[in-house]
Order: C-alpha cells, then structure tokens, then sequence
C-alpha cells in the first residue's frame, strides 16, 4: 500500500508541473493574441486596397502582361507552407500541412512539379523528415512575423515565377496556410498569387453599357510592374499575420484544455491515492487488533 502512494504523489507531481507548464503556455499565449489580432484588422484594408488595384489593371485594361497570364512552359509549381515554429497548439500546423498534401495531390494529378518553400519549424521538419527538396525555408518568428521576413519571401517566390524553365521558373504560386476568424474559428486555406485570378468589380450606366472604374497612367504595363511586387508582399504578409493570430488562438485554446485535463487528473490521482492510504491505515489497525486478540487468546 506504502508504494502505491508512493507512485500516486509521484505521478501527482509531475503532472502539477506539468499543469503550470501548460497554464504559463496559456497565459503567454493570451497576452500575445491581442496583439496579433491588432496587426491582422491593421492590415488587412492595405492588402485589400492593393488587390483591387491590381484587380482593376487585369480587368480593364488589354495589357497582356506575363504576370497575370497563366504560363504553361515549365510544368511547375511553387507551394507556400506556413506552419507554426513551436508545438502544443493542437492540430493547427497538422490542418495546414494536411491541406497542403490535398494541394500536392492535385497539382501532381495535373503533371505538376511541385517546388515546395516552408516557413516554420513543423513544416521544415515534416518535409526534410521525408527527404522532399525545400527550395527555401524559414524559421523562428512564426508567431510574430515581420515585414522583412515577407520580403525575403515574396522576393524568393517572384524570382521563381519570373525564371525561365532552365533556371526553375514555375507556372503558378500558392500559399497554404491558416484564416484566422475568431478565437475559436481558423481555417486552413490555399491562395493561388499568380497568375491573377481576381475580377475586380464595375459600375453598369444607364445605358447598360460596362465601364471600368479607373484609368492608368502612365500604361497599365508601368502599373503592373510597379504594384505586383507589393501586391506578393503583401499578401504574403497577411497572410503570415492570419497564421500568427492563428497559432496564438489555437495554442491559447489547446493549452487551456490540457490545463482542465491536468487538473482531472490530479483529482483522480488524489481519491487512488487517498483511498490507498485508507486501506493502509485500516490493514495496520486490522494487525493491531488481531495480534491484541492473539495475546489475549494466550
């Protein structure tokens, strides 16, 4: 009975440590998601304003520039994983990395190469695990992005879309990663960036007849050229912000559960333990009193 207690308060124990591990997890990851949200609503009207900017060229006017026109002489693909650089956030970086391979299925259904980038540490480590090629990786700030960061990325990415088939150019460019739109809702997604596929919207006469919202100067070939590089950036950076606030909200969320789990263990492990030394205490009486009656018997 003396070690059954004995591993019930050792078991006890760990799993109290554990229970502040997971509560400071918590804590921190409450005090950052504020934060995170912040720079999502901040900046979000930017990425929007610029996507209907680029939206506008591609949709009024007759340019046909090689950024909004679908390639098909490379046969490739770039592919955009943003996972999460730490654990203990449930199933957020499994859901992205799991909408990733159904990307993967159906891009290589289509005879698609895929080259595949990667951000975060989960990521990195599910593809290097499977000795698939990274043609670029990043790593260390996945629950606080900065811009730089991004433009590294868009920087890799454009280069890739603009290279030739020799130099491994690619077709098309996604992003998978997570939507944040609430504390309890984020979901996984996959954004295709180029070639465009955005219809930006018009304004109908009296006469019925369509007419575009705006004009160019100096020629929606300049236009393009100057916007597009922001237009990755910044989507880019949006969408790293959505997958931080994310993170944040799933590991807040996960590491509350495993709080209320540690403390249901913790009680169950109390009453084994409690009900251990019960039956100690009454086995020892049960010897005092049978050794009385021995010696009152003698």
């Amino acid at each position: 009975m003396a070690g059954q207690q004995r591993v019930y308060r050792q078991r006890i124990r760990a799993t109290s440590s554990l229970k502040k591990i997971f509560r400071a997890m918590e804590l921190i990851a409450a005090s950052r998601i504020g934060k995170a949200r912040l720079r999502v609503e901040q900046a979000t009207p930017y990425a929007r304003a610029i996507t209907r900017s680029i939206s506008a060229v591609a949709a009024h006017s007759s340019v046909d520039h090689p950024l909004t026109t679908p390639r098909t002489d490379t046969g490739r693909a770039a592919v955009l994983v943003i996972s999460a650089d730490r654990g203990m956030a449930g199933a957020y970086s499994a859901n992205v990395i799991r909408e990733a391979e159904r990307l993967r299925g159906r891009l290589q259904a289509d005879g698609k190469e895929i080259v595949q980038f990667a951000a975060g540490r989960r990521a990195v480590s599910y593809y290097s695990f499977r000795r698939r090629e990274i043609a670029g990786q990043w790593t260390g700030a996945s629950d606080a992005p900065d811009r730089e960061t991004a433009r590294e990325m868009a920087k890799a990415l454009f280069e890739r879309f603009q290279a030739s088939k020799e130099d491994g150019g690619v077709d098309e460019i996604y992003i998978v990663g997570t939507r944040f739109v609430s504390m309890v809702t984020q979901q996984a997604m996959v954004l295709r960036l180029l070639p465009l596929e955005i219809v930006e919207g018009v304004e109908e006469t009296e006469e019925g007849e369509i007419e575009p919202l705006y004009d160019f100067e100096p020629s929606p070939e300049l236009v393009l050229d100057a916007l597009l590089p922001r237009y990755i950036e910044s989507r880019i950076f949006s969408s790293l912000l959505h997958c931080a606030a994310s993170e944040l909200a799933s590991r807040q969320r996960a590491m509350n559960t495993a709080t209320s789990n540690a403390e249901d263990i913790i009680r169950n492990y109390t009453r084994l333990a409690n009900q251990a030394r019960q039956a100690e205490i009454t086995q020892e009486i049960s010897e005092i009193v049978s050794g009385a009656d021995a010696l009152a018997a003698s």
